[in-house]
C-alpha cells in the first residue's frame, strides 16, 4: 500500500512539474530519480517521512562518498516536493524550513568522472604479465568498490566465477559478497588463466593478486601503479586506491542505485542504520549492481 500511495503522490508531482512548471523531461526525471531513492531507502509513506529521516538519508549519502553538489542538488529536490506537498495540504510531518544544509567537515578523496574512469581502465596495457594484474586489480576495484586491503588478501577461492560473485573479507573480518561487474570479470578472468601462472612461477600460493616474484601484492605496489597510469592519463585530480571505492559509490548512486544496497556492496554500516540489511535479497542486490554499474 505504501508504494501505490507514493507513487500517486509523486505522480501528481509529476503533473505539477510539467504542467505548472513547466520543466523539461531531463529535469523531471533527475527530480524524480532523487525522490525515489529517499522514498525506496525508508519505505514509509511520504506523510510520514520526519526531519531526522532526512537528515540520516543525507548523512549516509556523504558518508558513502557522494559528492557534495549531487547532495546539495538531493536535499534541494526534496525540499521542493514537500513544499509541493504542503501547498497541496496534505499533513506531513516534514518541517520543511528545517531541513538542515549537511556541514561537509571531512574531506573525501577525488571522484572520477565515468570519462575519466573509463579512459584510465582503457589505458592499461596488457601485453606483460604485470600489465594483465593491474587491469585485472583496477577493474576489480572499480567493479566492486573493494577497499584495497580487501584486494589484495584475496584468495584464489573467494572467486564464484559462474556467478560473478567474490567473497570478501573487510574490516572486522565481516564477510560480504559482492557482484563483479560482467566486462570487469572477463579481464580478472584473462590474468587468472594466464599472467597468474607466469608469475607464480614455482611457488605455493593461493593469494589472487601477484607481484613479479610470486609473492603476496602490496599497497604501495597498486600506489605506484595508480600514480603512473593516471599521471600518463593527464588526469590532474589526486587518484589512489580509495578514488576506486569512491567513484564507485559515486558512478552507482548518481545513476539511481539503492542506497542500501550500495551500502552493503561498500560493507559500510552506519551508526544510524545498523539494522538496514536484514532484508535485503542477494538476487536483488546482483540485478541492481548489473543494472546501474558502468561496467555490467
Amino acid at each position: 500500500m505504501k508504494n501505490s500511495h507514493n507513487k500517486a503522490l509523486l505522480n501528481n508531482y509529476k503533473y505539477h512539474l510539467q504542467v505548472e512548471r513547466g520543466l523539461s523531461q531531463n529535469s523531471i526525471d533527475s527530480y524524480l530519480g532523487d525522490l525515489d531513492a529517499l522514498v525506496s531507502y525508508h519505505d514509509k509513506k511520504l506523510e510520514n517521512i520526519s526531519n531526522n529521516d532526512i537528515i540520516d538519508y543525507l548523512v549516509n549519502l556523504q558518508e558513502i562518498g557522494l559528492q557534495n553538489s549531487s547532495i546539495a542538488r538531493k536535499r534541494s529536490s526534496i525540499k521542493m516536493l514537500f513544499k509541493f506537498l504542503e501547498e497541496e495540504e496534505i499533513d506531513i510531518l516534514v518541517e520543511i524550513e528545517k531541513i538542515p544544509t549537511i556541514k561537509f567537515t571531512q574531506k573525501l578523496p577525488d571522484v572520477l568522472s565515468l570519462n575519466e574512469m573509463m579512459k584510465l581502465l582503457d589505458s592499461i596495457p596488457t601485453d606483460k604479465p604485470t600489465d594483465m594484474r593491474n587491469k585485472a586489480i583496477l577493474e576489480l576495484l572499480y567493479a566492486s568498490g573493494l577497499r584495497i586491503s580487501e584486494a589484495i588478501k584475496l584468495s584464489i577461492h573467494d572467486i564464484d566465477w559462474k556467478e560473478g560473485i567474490v567473497q570478501v573479507t573487510g574490516k572486522g573480518n565481516k564477510q560480504r559478497i559482492v557482484p563483479i561487474a560482467g566486462k570487469s570479470l572477463k579481464f580478472i578472468r584473462q590474468y587468472f588463466d594466464s599472467a597468474r601462472k607466469e608469475l607464480k612461477k614455482e611457488k605455493s600460493t593461493s593469494y589472487l593478486f601477484l607481484n613479479r616474484f610470486g609473492n603476496k601484492l602490496s599497497r604501495m605496489g597498486i600506489w605506484k601503479v595508480i600514480d603512473k597510469l593516471s599521471i600518463s592519463d593527464g588526469i590532474t585530480k589526486h587518484v589512489s586506491p580509495h578514488t576506486f571505492r569512491h567513484s564507485f559509490a559515486t558512478h552507482l548512486l548518481e545513476a539511481g542505485a539503492n542506497l542500501r544496497v550500495v551500502q552493503m556492496l561498500l560493507g559500510h554500516v552506519s551508526i544510524n542504520t545498523t539494522q538496514i540489511y536484514t532484508n535485503i535479497d542477494r538476487n536483488f542486490i546482483i540485478k541492481e549492481h548489473k543494472l546501474y554499474h558502468p561496467r555490467g
